[in-house]
């Protein structure tokens, strides 16, 4: 719904009191169904996409520079208990007069979330149920969800803000069991004297990137993150993807012991919002560029739950 020109988009979640933290339920079926893009819809806040959105992030280009925010996959990268392996393929030296030989490859990975990762709605759920209620016992197939696969996102064009959470607290990496707050959020806007806009892409640098490859074990333990209180700010910012440097863009584990990941569930289950892992934002943070044209698209893999990436910011 919308009051004038601006959406006003429901939380949609139940929050509990708790010593510790900010605890969450997911809310009943009928508060989040259908959403707010309508009954029967698989592509959520990727809607956003068209052709004032990739107008208002081509303005953004002045000076043609790209900075590209994808890692590169190979066997050593963090896994925890995926898998990614590249084994060569030599085909042989053709027979003709000019010698022309050729190589190629199998990859051995679980394409969907390995490396610099994109989450579609088929990747997470509450209980049986997927975004706008669609049913994973209705959905699951043996060659992939027949609703809300990858294919459904297609070409992301949107205006990328950076939000470096890390120079905020004069930090290189933000400790391990920090919760990133609505305030954090709002206070790196400010001081880059700027205002998120429905269909931005929010990235988010927390410094935990550095660990990539250089300590993989930390890299995937605990991890600093958006909290539930700023992963509801975020929603009422009405954004095309939220994306970090982190493992899950949220705070691993959740500071209440009793539930896991829940701004999984709110982004992608309740609102329909895409969620962008394992980013590479080390240089984009050196850079100080904190507005850019950001350029995505997941590979079509039908009924997937998610696609490697390779996204990139142009200024």
């Amino acid at each position: 719904m919308r009051q004038g020109n601006v959406p006003v988009l429901a939380i949609l979640c139940l929050a509990l009191p708790s010593a510790n933290a900010q605890s969450w339920l997911p809310p009943a079926e009928e508060d989040r169904c259908p959403s707010r893009w309508g009954e029967g819809d698989e592509r959520g806040s990727a809607n956003h996409m068209g052709p004032a959105t990739v107008l208002r992030a081509a303005r953004l280009i002045n000076s043609g520079e790209v900075v590209e925010l994808g890692h590169e996959l190979h066997e050593s990268i963090p896994l925890g208990n995926r898998h990614f392996d590249l084994y060569l393929k030599p085909t042989g030296m053709n027979p003709q007069a000019n010698r022309r030989g050729s190589n190629e490859e199998i990859v051995v990975t679980e394409l969907g979330q390995v490396g610099t990762q994109f989450d579609g709605f088929s990747h997470q759920t509450i209980g049986d149920t997927l975004y706008n209620c669609f049913r994973v016992s209705e959905s699951l197939t043996r060659s992939g969800f027949s609703n809300l696969g990858i294919e459904n996102v297609g070409m992301l064009m949107t205006r990328g803000v950076l939000l470096d959470i890390a120079r905020l607290k004069d930090v290189d990496i933000l400790p391990e069991d920090y919760e990133i707050t609505t305030e954090d959020l709002q206070q790196a806007l400010a001081d880059a004297e700027l205002a998120l806009e429905p269909g931005d892409a929010v990235i988010i640098h927390t410094g935990w990137g550095q660990l990539w490859e250089t300590d993989v074990p930390r890299f995937l333990g605990r991890a600093p993150g958006i909290g539930i209180a700023a992963a509801e700010w975020l929603v009422t910012q009405d954004p095309m993807l939220v994306g970090a440097d982190n493992q899950p863009v949220e705070i691993q584990p959740n500071p209440d012991s009793g539930i896991s990941l829940p701004v999984h569930q709110i982004m992608l289950v309740v609102n329909g919002i895409h969620l962008l892992e394992r980013m590479k934002l080390d240089e984009l943070a050196a850079r100080q560029v904190y507005e850019f044209a950001f350029v995505m698209q997941p590979l079509k893999i039908r009924g997937a739950t998610g696609s490697t990436v390779v996204p990139a910011a142009v200024y």
